[in-house]
């Protein structure tokens, strides 16, 4: 199997497209060596792939048919990355929450709306007191247009 389809079926890359683009820029390797998106993949290959600043290795258990579920993916690789790397992505995720925690921020269109039910508006949208925003001879002329 080609490597750019390998790599999709086992779900590392969204799309074929995508996954030969990555081998094109050079961000995969087998055996240290950079390939071109036709390279046969064997079982017993590693394979290093450079993601999100990310060095991941993996190991060739199967070669797949096509693509599958997320759930049969480790029947057909092993995941050998190194633990400086997993805690280099760990940190980053960590640091990525920091900044900016789930639910805070500014608010949503709905959450508006939620704030508004449970303020209460009862005012209707459709009132407009014109002597707030004009003195009274002006509400007069407002009215007679």
């Amino acid at each position: 199997m080609r490597i750019d389809k390998f790599l999709w079926s086992i779900r590392f890359y969204k799309t074929r497209t995508v996954s030969a683009e990555e081998i094109k820029k050079n961000r995969v390797t087998i055996g240290g060596t950079v390939v071109k998106a036709s390279r046969e993949v064997k079982e017993g290959d590693v394979i290093q792939i450079r993601k999100n600043q990310i060095d991941y290795k993996i190991k060739v258990l199967q070669i797949p048919t096509s693509r599958m579920g997320a759930k049969l993916v480790p029947l057909h690789i092993k995941d050998i990355t190194d633990k400086e790397q997993i805690e280099l992505l760990k940190l980053r995720r960590e640091s990525q929450n920091y900044y900016r925690g789930k639910g805070e921020g500014r608010p949503t269109k709905k959450d508006r709306r939620d704030i508004d039910d449970y303020s209460g508006n009862d005012i209707d949208p459709d009132f407009t007191d014109w002597d707030d925003f004009f003195g009274e001879s002006d509400a007069d002329e407002k009215n007679e247009d």
